[in-house]
């Protein structure tokens, strides 16, 4: 039986909750645009010392905000649109597809019984985390 886009998306949020996986989703582009208006204000109002003090303060201001923002993985991988999903999946089908398995429950607990396939499964997620979105994965709650 064929396992549909949000199953997968299931079980993948099963694996990575086990293991206790949450990412910080870095959003670099955030963090630049913020130097670069501040550097844009400091120069108007100060001159070239303006822009100086402007970029330096918008540069640390930035780099605060887009840190530490660590959410559960379970919950990045629900909000990522149906493209991203099925990027997602059809990569992680490509493990599963050769199992002996007849539904989603089936497969899950063949799975979740084997630390190789979990492994596996939580490479995926990783890869694709730090590859699409250059997020920072942490283990352990």
């Amino acid at each position: 039986m064929p396992v549909r886009v949000d199953q997968m998306m299931q079980l993948l949020c099963h694996v990575s909750q086990e293991k206790g996986m949450t990412a910080a989703v870095k959003h670099s582009g955030r963090g630049a645009l913020l130097a670069g208006a501040t550097a844009f204000v400091g120069g108007l109002v100060g001159g070239p010392p303006g822009i100086a003090v402007g970029g330096a303060l918008g540069g640390l201001l930035g780099a605060w905000m887009t840190s530490g923002q660590f959410k559960p993985v379970p919950q990045i991988l629900m909000e990522l649109p149906p493209a991203e999903q099925q990027k997602l999946f059809d990569e992680a089908i490509a493990i599963v597809r050769n199992l002996d398995w007849t539904d989603i429950a089936q497969l899950t607990a063949l799975v979740m019984g084997s630390g190789h396939l979990q492994q596996q499964l939580a490479g995926v997620v990783i890869n694709y985390l730090t590859r699409e979105l250059s997020a920072e994965i942490k283990y352990g709650e």
